[in-house]
């Protein structure tokens, strides 16, 4: 399966169990808030799962380097619907916490591998 080589990405990975989580989460928000918030907080999730994939299969560094900071932005969109999520107690301190540890993580993942696109 090389010519989706994404599936071997720990990046990937991490971000598919991201957006898992974020549906389950997601998926208990009060029903006037599923179909707003929550909505929005899925796409965003899934956003950074898709541009990571869709990076993966362009033809230069320099694409998949644009996916990539495209993905980080869905982090920190992602990361902001988790915080009005909390400040809303729709999720509890330690959701929030170890959501954005996760984000974090994914973030740190795709910095390092735009480090390694510019080498």
């Amino acid at each position: 399966m090389n010519e989706f080589r994404f599936l071997d990405w720990n990046v990937y990975k991490d971000s598919k169990e991201l957006v898992k989580e974020i549906y389950s989460i997601t998926n208990r928000f009060p029903a006037q808030l599923k179909y707003d918030l929550g909505s929005q907080l899925n796409r965003s999730a899934a956003s950074i799962v898709l541009n990571i994939t869709e990076g993966s299969g362009k033809n230069s560094d320099k694409e998949l380097n644009r996916f990539f900071n495209v993905a980080n932005g869905s982090i920190y969109e992602t990361i902001a619907g988790l915080d009005i999520a909390y400040e809303n107690k729709f999720i509890s301190a330690k959701e929030f916490e170890n959501l954005a540890e996760k984000c974090k993580d994914i973030a740190r993942q795709l910095g390092s591998f735009k480090k390694k696109l510019r080498r």
